[in-house]
C-alpha cells in the first residue's frame, strides 16, 4: 500500500468546512485502488489537523493525484486552510 499524511492548519471556524468538503468529494468520487482516510484532530492546537490517506498502490496513487477531480477538490480544500499543507508521502508498511 501507498500514502501520505498532510499536516495542515484550518483557518478559524472552518474546520466543519474542511470536514464537509472532504467528505462530500469521496462521496461524489471514489478513486480507483483508495483504502481509507482519517483526519486527526491536534490535541495541543485544535486548528491543526492531520489526515492521512491510503491506496491499494502507489501507481493508484499517482493517479488519482493527476485527475482534474483531485485538484478541484484540492482547491476547494485550501479554501478552508491558513496555507499549503505539508504532505508526506511513502509506502505503507504495517496496517491492521
Amino acid at each position: 500500500m501507498w500514502g501520505t499524511i498532510a499536516r495542515m492548519r484550518a483557518k478559524p471556524g472552518h474546520e466543519q468546512g474542511l470536514l464537509d468538503v472532504s467528505r462530500e468529494e469521496l462521496a461524489a468520487h471514489r478513486p480507483s485502488g483508495f483504502v481509507s482516510t482519517l483526519i486527526y484532530r491536534s490535541v495541543d492546537d485544535p486548528q491543526e489537523l492531520w489526515m492521512a490517506v491510503a491506496f491499494e498502490s502507489e501507481e493508484a496513487y499517482r493517479n488519482n493525484a493527476a485527475t482534474p477531480e483531485q485538484d478541484a477538490w484540492y482547491r476547494r480544500m485550501l479554501e478552508h486552510l491558513e496555507g499549503d499543507p505539508e504532505w508526506h508521502d511513502g509506502e505503507i508498511v504495517q496496517s491492521f
